[in-house]
Formats: C-alpha cells, structure tokens, sequence
C-alpha cells in the first residue's frame, strides 16, 4: 500500500507516514513499532502539540472520534473483549514522545496475568516509545535495518515491512467498519 498522503507525518520529532492506516485532515491512526499486546495502536493529532490542553477544540473532537472509529475495528479485527484507550500526559505521566497520542490496546480475558499489568507496561522501558524509534532510526542509519535487541528483552521491533503489511489491512479494515456504520 502507497502511503495515504504524500505529506510526511511526523510523530513527534520520527516520520511515520509508512505505518499509518487511517487519516483525518486532522489526526491519524499509526501502528505500534513494538505493540504492549497485538493489535496495539496509536492516534495522534497531525499537529504535534506535546500536552492535550495544547489541542483546540476541533483537534480534540477529531481525536476523539478518530480513536472510537479505530477501536472499532481493533475490537472486532482482533476479537477482543475489552480494550484499554490510554494518553500518557506529560512526561511525569510516562509520556516518552512529547506529542499527545492515545494508546489503543485490545484486551481479552486472561491476556495478561493481572487486568492492570498494561499499565506497568505502559510505563516501563516496553513503553518507551521514544527510545524504541530512536533506535529504529539509528539501526536504519548504521545497518540500514532495525537495531538489535538486548538478549533479555521479550519484546523484539517489528520490520518496516510487517508495519506496512498491518497498516495495509488496517486500511482495508477500516473501510469495512466504514460500510458496517
């Protein structure tokens, strides 16, 4: 899939355009680089603003109707029960990319040992969505792929060509959800 925009989309100081799968004229929906649980995504005002008080009142709307459209179809494409929608804001609140953006995770009975363990999650260094785009970016630099993970880290970065694949069917999920409405 050609990205949706010739426009490059910045999510914070990190170009995303290729993992994006929805568009607004005033947000958009991208996928996760190294998701908490699958199907985790992000929705993000285009304008990077750091806090969400920086929003106006219309880019507060688009976000929020943005991430109802979204969770829709993560809810149905990968069956979940429940999800968490989370903004982390401020970096005192564990906010690692000074651009507002809400966290859409699906959930599913017994994902996790404990319901509120996504947020530890959240917060620790599986979170830290800054640290793991920076190295995206220094691994394309130097190796002209994604860098290397330390041996104990579960959690691995996903290719650029998986993000593109599950931005594709995103995509198309998407317009499906569109037809349902």
């Amino acid at each position: 899939m050609p990205p949706l925009t010739t426009d490059a989309i910045k999510f914070g100081a990190f170009v995303v355009t290729n993992q994006v799968f929805h568009l607004t004229p005033l947000s958009y929906a991208l996928v996760n680089l190294k998701p908490l649980l699958p199907g985790h995504v992000l929705v993000s005002p285009r304008r990077i603003v750091p806090r969400f008080n920086d929003l106006s009142a219309a880019e507060v709307q688009d976000l929020f109707l943005t991430v109802q459209r979204v969770s829709r179809t993560i809810e149905r494409v990968f069956d979940a029960s429940a999800l968490n929608i989370a903004i982390q804001d401020g970096q005192d609140a564990g906010q690692s990319v000074p651009h507002v953006h809400a966290h859409i995770i699906p959930r599913k009975k017994h994902d996790l040992p404990e319901p509120d363990a996504i947020y530890e999650m959240m917060e620790s260094e599986d979170g830290d969505l800054a640290r793991q785009l920076r190295k995206r970016d220094e691994g394309d630099v130097k190796r002209g792929r994604f860098p290397a993970v330390d041996a104990d880290e579960h959690r691995k970065p996903r290719s650029e060509e998986d993000m593109n694949k599950e931005a594709e069917w995103l995509f198309e999920e998407m317009a499906r959800t569109d037809e349902r409405e």
